[in-house]
C-alpha cells in the first residue's frame, strides 16, 4: 500500500509540474464550474415548479416515485450539465495533450478544439445523461439495494469512460466510438493496478481534509476575536482556498488522464512524466 501511495504521489507531482508550466489550464475547470452553477440555477425553479405541480415538493421527491415530467426535466438538466462539463474537460485535455507533445497551447486553442468536437461532445452527453437517469431511476425503485447496485454500476461506468475525454480531444470520432476506445485502452493497459492508482484521488482527499481542518481553525480563531470583519475575512480566505484547491485538483486530473491516454495509445511519455513511472501505472495483465 505504501508503494501504491508513493506512485500516486509521484504521478500527482509530475502532473503538477505540467500545471506549473501552464497555469492557464486552471481556467478550464473555473469556466466549467461557473457554467455549471448557471445551468443548475436555471433548472432549479422549473424543477421545483414541476414537483409542486404534481402534488409534491423537493422533500417529498425523495420518498415518492417521480412523474414522467420530473424525469424529463431531470434528463434535460443532466444533458446540459454533462455537455458543459465534458466540453470544458475536452478543452483542458486538448491543451494538456498539446503541452505533452511540446507544442504551445492557449485557452483559445482549447476552446476552439472543444467547439470543433461539439457534436461528439453532445452525443456523449446524451449517453451520459441517459445512464445517469437510468441509475437514478434504479436507485429510486430499489431503495437500499438500489443504492448498492447504483454504486457498483456507477463505478463500472466511470472506469469504462475514464479515457473518453482524452479520446474526444485527440481523435475526431463519435461518442460511441470514444467509449469503445476508452474501454479498449483500459482493458489493454490498466490491469490489476486500477485500484492502486485511484490513490491519486485519495491524496487530494487527504489534502482537502487538512485544508478543512485549517479552515476551521482559522474561522474559529476569528470568532474567538469577536470581530465581524475578521470573521468575514476568514470565511472569504477559506472559500477562496477551497475553490483554488478544487481547480487545481480538476486540472491535475485532466492532465493525468491526458498523459495516461497518450501513453496507452502510443507508448509516448509527455513532458514532466517519467517513463518507468507510467509503465508501472499501466502494468499489463499477466496472460
Amino acid at each position: 500500500m505504501a508503494g501504491k501511495f508513493a506512485r500516486s504521489w509521484a504521478l500527482m507531482k509530475a502532473s503538477a509540474a505540467v500545471l506549473r508550466s501552464d497555469k492557464a489550464l486552471l481556467a478550464f475547470p473555473l469556466l466549467s464550474g461557473v457554467c455549471s452553477l448557471v445551468v443548475m440555477a436555471s433548472f432549479l425553479v422549473p424543477i421545483v415548479l414541476v414537483m409542486i405541480a404534481h402534488g409534491g415538493n423537493v422533500g417529498d421527491a425523495a420518498g415518492h416515485r417521480w412523474s414522467l415530467a420530473t424525469y424529463l426535466v431531470f434528463f434535460a438538466f443532466y444533458l446540459v450539465q454533462y455537455f458543459v462539463i465534458v466540453f470544458f474537460n475536452t478543452a483542458l485535455a486538448g491543451c494538456a495533450l498539446r503541452h505533452l507533445r511540446g507544442e504551445p497551447g492557449s485557452l483559445s486553442d482549447g476552446l476552439a478544439l472543444a467547439r470543433s468536437r461539439w457534436a461528439s461532445i453532445l452525443g456523449y452527453a446524451l449517453i451520459a445523461a441517459t445512464v445517469g437517469l437510468f441509475l437514478r431511476a434504479l436507485q429510486e425503485r430499489l431503495g437500499l439495494i438500489g443504492r448498492l447496485v447504483v454504486g457498483l454500476l456507477g463505478l463500472a461506468w466511470t472506469v469504462a469512460t475514464f479515457l473518453v475525454v482524452p479520446v474526444l480531444a485527440s481523435q475526431d470520432v463519435g461518442p460511441v466510438d470514444a467509449v469503445k476506445r476508452s474501454v479498449e485502452l483500459l482493458k489493454r493497459t490498466w490491469g490489476e493496478n486500477l485500484i492502486g492508482n485511484v490513490g491519486l484521488g485519495a491524496v487530494f482527499g487527504l489534502v482537502t481534509f487538512l485544508a478543512l481542518v485549517l479552515g476551521a481553525v482559522l474561522v474559529g480563531g476569528a470568532v474567538a476575536l469577536h470581530s465581524l470583519p475578521a470573521i468575514v475575512v476568514a470565511v472569504v480566505v477559506v472559500v477562496i482556498g477551497m475553490v483554488l484547491l478544487s481547480l487545481v485538483q480538476a486540472s491535475l486530473q485532466g492532465i493525468y488522464a491526458a498523459a495516461l491516454y497518450r501513453f496507452a495509445e502510443n507508448g509516448e511519455v509527455g513532458a514532466g512524466f517519467d517513463q518507468a513511472l507510467l509503465e508501472n501505472a499501466f502494468r499489463q495483465k499477466r496472460k
